[in-house]
C-alpha cells in the first residue's frame, strides 16, 4: 500500500485530497496535527482527541529528549504506549526550537549547540542525533534537522541556511537507513524547504530535496514574521515543485484562514498551537468569527459558543457559564474551549475535503470566509 495518494484533485485550485497509511492508522488529508508539545496537547487527553475525530497529533522532539529522555520513551515502547494515544503521531526535529531560543545556541556545520531552557545544561543536535531520538521516540513520521532563516535576513544569510539545511537532509537520510527502526512498525521521514522569501532559493532547495526522494516535504522558514502575501507566494512556488505523489506539510500555520489559502495551494498538512494557546486564553474560534469569552457582553448569553458545532462544549455548555468560569479562573474552562477549538480547526479540514470531492474548494472557502469575517463582535 503507498504511503501517501491522492484520491482528488479540486478543477478550479491545486487543492487536493489524499490518504496517507501509517501503522498506526490513516489520515485523511487535508489535516490540521493538534500540537502536543512534550507527548500532550495541553488540557486535552487522549479520549477527547478521538472525540474530536483527531488523526495525527505533533510531539516535540527538543521537549522530549530534554524531559523525559528519549530512552525512556524508547524503552516505554514508544510514544504511542508511553503516552495512551493510539494514533499516528509526528515528531519535529527541534530545529525550531533551537532557532526560537537564539541566545541560547550556537549553528555549526556540524549541527545545534545549545543550552536547555529549564536547567541551562548544554546539549548538541547534529541531524544524525535527531535523527537517532526519533528513532527511540518511535513518532511515524519524523522531521529532519533544518535551519529556520528569521525574517527579515540577507539572502546571503537565507542562500548559507538553504545550503547547510540540504547538507543536514542528506546525513539525516543516511543516518535514517544506518540506524534503523528500533520500533516493530515503519517510520517515515519528511525533509524541510528553506529559503526564507527568495524564489530562486526556494526552487533550488525544493528540487535538490525532491532529488533527495522523501517519502513527504515540510514547508519550513514561514509563519516567522514575514508578511501573509510572501508566505503563501512562497508555498505557490514550492508547491509546484514538489511531487504530486507525496504528502506537504506547511508547518507552524495558523489561523483558519491561512489553511484554507495552504489547502488552496495544494498542502495537505498544517499544525499550530493556536487552538489550544488561544482556548487557554479564553478565545474560542466559530464560523462567525473569534470570541473573547471573558467579555462583558456575554454575561447573560445563553447559547453554545457556536450554535453551527456539535462538539461537547457546544452542546452542553452556554456562553455565559464559560465566561463565569474564566472570570472565576475555573481550570475546566480550559479544556472546554480547548476543546472546542480543536474540533472546530478539525470540521473545517473535513469540510474542505467534503468540498474538494464535490470540485467545489473555491466555492467553499469563499462561503466560510463570508460568514468568518463579518462578524464584528469582537471589534
Amino acid at each position: 500500500m503507498a504511503f501517501f495518494r491522492v484520491i482528488r484533485k479540486d478543477k478550479n485550485s491545486k487543492a487536493r485530497a489524499g490518504v496517507l497509511h501509517t501503522e498506526h492508522g490513516a489520515i485523511q488529508t487535508p489535516i490540521f496535527m493538534p500540537v502536543g508539545t512534550q507527548a500532550t496537547v495541553k488540557t486535552l487527553s487522549p479520549a477527547d482527541l478521538r472525540a474530536v475525530k483527531a488523526q495525527i497529533i505533533l510531539n516535540n522532539t527538543y521537549h522530549l529528549y530534554l524531559r523525559p529522555g528519549a530512552a525512556l520513551v524508547r524503552e516505554a515502547g514508544g510514544l504511542q504506549k508511553f503516552s495512551a494515544w493510539d494514533g499516528p503521531i509526528l515528531t519535529d526535529s527541534g530545529g525550531y526550537q533551537v532557532f526560537s531560543l537564539a541566545a541560547l545556541n550556537k549553528i555549526t556545520s556540524e549541527g545545534f549547540k545549545f543550552q536547555s531552557h529549564i536547567d541551562g545544561s548544554r546539549h548538541f543536535f547534529s541531524p544524525e542525533k535527531v535523527v537517532e531520538i526519533q528513532r527511540d521516540l518511535g513518532s511515524d513520521i519524523m522531521m529532519v534537522l533544518d535551519e529556520c532563516a528569521p525574517y527579515p535576513c540577507d539572502y546571503a544569510y537565507a542562500r548559507k541556511a538553504h545550503k547547510l539545511t540540504i547538507d543536514w537532509a542528506q546525513r539525516s537520510r543516511t543516518a535514517f537507513a544506518e540506524i534503523g527502526p528500533r520500533h516493530e512498525y515503519e517510520q517515515y521521514q519528511f525533509a524541510i524547504v528553506q529559503g526564507s522569501v527568495f524564489t530562486d532559493l526556494r526552487q533550488e532547495s525544493a528540487r535538490q530535496l525532491v532529488d533527495l526522494d522523501f517519502p513527504g516535504y515540510g514547508i519550513g522558514g514561514l509563519s516567522v514574521g514575514e508578511p501573509k502575501k510572501e508566505m503563501f507566494d512562497m508555498t505557490d512556488v514550492v508547491t509546484d515543485i514538489l511531487p504530486e505523489n507525496k504528502p506537504r506539510y506547511l508547518m507552524g500555520v495558523g489561523k483558519p484562514e491561512d489553511l484554507l489559502d495552504g489547502i488552496e495551494r495544494g498542502v495537505d498538512m498544517f499544525d499550530c498551537i493556536m487552538p489550544t494557546r488561544n482556548g487557554r486564553n479564553g478565545t474560542a474560534f466559530t464560523s462567525h468569527g473569534q470570541i473573547v469569552i471573558k467579555n462583558a457582553k456575554f454575561k447573560q448569553s445563553f447559547e453554545p459558543l457556536d450554535a453551527q458545532c456539535d462538539c461537547y462544549t457546544c452542546k452542553t455548555f452556554t456562553r455565559a457559564y464559560l465566561r463565569h468560569l474564566f472570570n472565576a479562573q475555573e481550570v475546566l474552562v480550559l479544556r472546554l474551549i480547548s476543546l472546542h477549538n480543536v474540533h472546530f480547526y478539525l470540521q473545517l479540514m473535513r469540510r474542505a475535503r467534503q468540498a474538494i470531492l464535490k470540485d467545489a474548494f473555491k466555492a467553499f472557502k469563499k462561503d466560510f470566509l463570508f460568514h468568518y469575517r463579518k462578524s464584528t463582535e469582537n471589534k
